[in-house]
């Protein structure tokens, strides 16, 4: 699979900016597992991509920032299949999906305003909360 990975947005990323290598999956398994290197790796320099402007690196950086290393690369792995290629397109697409929740712009909240009713409620339970309190004090000594 040689294509390369579009984003939305229409941003193409070449494969040639994706380092991918293959080990040997962990786990319990039988002859297969203990003889082929079907787990993939995929590393992605997200600073020093081409395909990323200035803007999409940011928005990437902030949204992914607890998935990056100190040096800007995103690090995926997949291991959920027996075949190499399998594990190849899920750690591709899982990227693109990451990507893609990344630079979707964010819409601003709009704060809505506290209903009438809401505050008069509001200064009523505080009033009767006082007055709760209040009660609960000894009586004067007059």
């Amino acid at each position: 699979m040689t294509d390369d990975l579009v984003l939305a947005d229409g941003t193409v990323i070449g494969v040639d900016e994706l380092e991918m290598s293959f080990v040997r999956s962990s786990g319990p398994g039988g002859q297969h597992v203990n003889t082929s290197a079907t787990k993939v790796e995929l590393r992605f320099d997200v600073a020093g991509s081409r395909a990323l402007d200035d803007v999409q690196k940011a928005r990437v950086r902030d949204a992914l920032a607890s998935r990056l290393t100190a040096e800007d690369v995103l690090v995926l792995r997949a291991g959920e299949f027996r075949s190499q290629v399998r594990n190849r397109e899920a750690v591709i697409e899982r990227l693109g999906n990451l990507l893609n929740d990344a630079l979707r712009p964010r819409r601003r909240r709009i704060p809505s305003r506290v209903p009438r009713s809401q505050r008069r409620k509001r200064r009523e339970d505080k009033r009767r909360r006082g007055e709760r309190k209040r009660l609960r004090r000894p009586p004067d000594a007059g």
